[in-house]
């Protein structure tokens, strides 16, 4: 029997194992992704089935891989935030490859080989990002995500491909080294270490006004948490295939980013800590700010996919702004939000590419009368706008309920405000798509020559929209895990 120690390496090692077996079998197209969901399945295997009851009883095993300085190393850890995401990123790269196979071939895309190779390099740094045991691990993973995802977002290799990867890069690796790092390197010098703790690192190091500068230089750093005005290589990167955009929306990228954001909140600052000390307010506002600013543009948006990233951007910040109302339900909320939209966000993507598969249409006015055709990937579509905006009886409804209620905790009622007026802006620009393709007028689509996306594509999309339902009915095992984050 594995033991939790030897199953923790062994999930950061599956994808890379995995990746070299794509590149031997890349011309037996088959066989390379029968290996890359072979893959997937042992992942997920070796999360859900043996790490996910350790946590689930209490236990917290560790890996160190070396001392560099004192107090500095290379190390791993299991707890509950990260056993959280590992979960989703390994399940829905399982989906996301069963949804890939059907769009890379209905699309005739080229370098397919590469795709699968770099999509488990990126799973590979994103189990690795999960399972930090302390800044400097996180940190090197965290970059290794950036630097794996920038061949698939520069996929198509066209020129728009190339300007939207140099946004991407520069963003994102400009933040990091000029914010983030320092930031790490500033509380190691302060503190003597960067391992994550309970109740945070940081309490009798520094000031408080050390600690606001702090704060900001991680939360800013975080570029992937996609905070406005560092949110625009989130759109840019829409220029990837459409699998891709589910990698960065759903499954590692920009979950990596307010995993992070929370990782620090809890176990570099601590929640008592920055709640005694009062310097993540204006932090709230900023990132209100951007749930609502990126919400309206996203109205503005004809393409389906535009309009899909900028609600990326206003929802990444409903973690955000839990992270920094530091009460205990809004760090639940926080941590559920991220599985929720997890759900909710890839199943709009993997219609979005669906559409365009079965449809060559990626323009929200194109879409009239399209789902008397494709019925089923607009009922999908509707499921997972549902989520998003927060109903019943949908997942998404309870991370939002859970920051709402963080919100009053913290009496800033002028957040749950904020809140409310942004689900009644997801209904704005998220429903009259499906209701635009139903109920648009029969002509547009009497003599259509197509029909639904390949078979793999609606595999994908009906177990992603199934987790929309089940997430609402099942939360609690979710709930639980995140009470012991919070919980002294």
């Amino acid at each position: 029997m594995m033991t939790p120690e030897t199953a923790l390496l062994t999930a950061i090692a599956i994808p890379l194992i995995g990746g070299a077996g794509i590149l031997m079998t890349g011309k037996v197209p088959n066989l390379r992704e029968a290996v890359t969901l072979i893959t997937g399945v042992a992942l997920t295997y070796v999360v859900v089935g043996i790490l996910l009851p350790v946590v689930m009883a209490g236990g917290r095993p560790e890996v160190s891989l070396g001392e560099m300085l004192p107090g500095l190393s290379i190390s791993f850890a299991l707890e509950p935030l990260g056993m959280i995401f590992a979960c989703i990123a390994s399940f829905l790269w399982v989906v996301t490859s069963i949804y890939s196979i059907g769009y890379m071939r209905g699309h005739h895309e080229k370098n397919q080989t590469r795709f699968y190779f770099f999509f488990a390099v990126a799973i590979f740094a994103a189990m690795g990002l999960t399972f930090s045991g302390n800044m400097l691990t996180l940190f090197i993973f965290y970059e290794v995500l950036t630097l794996s995802t920038f061949p698939l977002v520069t996929h198509a290799g066209t020129e728009d491909a190339k300007k939207g990867g140099r946004v991407y890069l520069g963003i994102l690796i400009g933040s990091s080294i000029a914010f983030l790092f320092v930031a790490i390197i500033w509380t190691y010098v302060a503190v003597g270490t960067l391992d994550f703790s309970k109740g945070g690192i940081l309490e009798g190091h520094v000031s408080d006004t050390v600690a606001g500068i702090l704060l900001a230089l991680y939360v800013f750093g975080i570029g992937k948490a996609a905070l406005m005005p560092l949110h625009r290589w989130l759109p840019a990167a829409m220029v990837a295939p459409t699998p891709v955009s589910a990698l960065l929306h759903a499954v590692a990228v920009v979950k990596a980013g307010v995993f992070t954001v929370l990782k620090v909140t809890i176990y570099i600052f601590g929640i008592d800590y920055l709640k005694e000390i009062g310097v993540s307010e204006w932090l709230q506002y900023m990132a209100a700010a951007t749930i609502i600013l990126a919400s309206l543009v996203a109205m503005t948006k004809d393409n389906l996919k535009a309009r899909l990233a900028y609600s990326t951007v206003s929802q990444l910040s409903y973690i955000v702004l839990a992270a920094m109302l530091v009460t205990d339900s809004s760090i639940i909320g926080g941590g559920m939000h991220i599985v929720t939209h997890a759900f909710g966000k890839i199943t709009l993507f993997f219609c979005a590419g669906a559409i365009l598969v079965a449809a060559h249409k990626s323009e929200i006015s194109q879409m009239r009368g399209l789902g008397r055709v494709m019925p089923l990937t607009f009922i999908c579509f509707f499921i997972g706008s549902l989520s998003i905006i927060g109903l019943p009886p949908f997942g998404g409804l309870w991370s939002k309920w859970y920051i709402a209620v963080g919100a009053m905790e913290a009496q800033q009622v002028f957040f749950v405000g904020v809140l409310m007026l942004s689900s009644l802006l997801n209904v704005g620009y998220l429903l009259p798509i499906p209701i635009r393709a139903f109920f648009g007028p029969r002509a547009v689509i009497k003599n259509a020559k197509f029909k639904e996306a390949p078979v793999a594509c609606l595999i994908a999309i009906g177990i992603s929209s199934i987790g929309c339902v089940l997430l609402f009915f099942y939360p609690s095992q979710i709930y639980a895990l995140l009470k012991t984050i919070v919980v002294p």
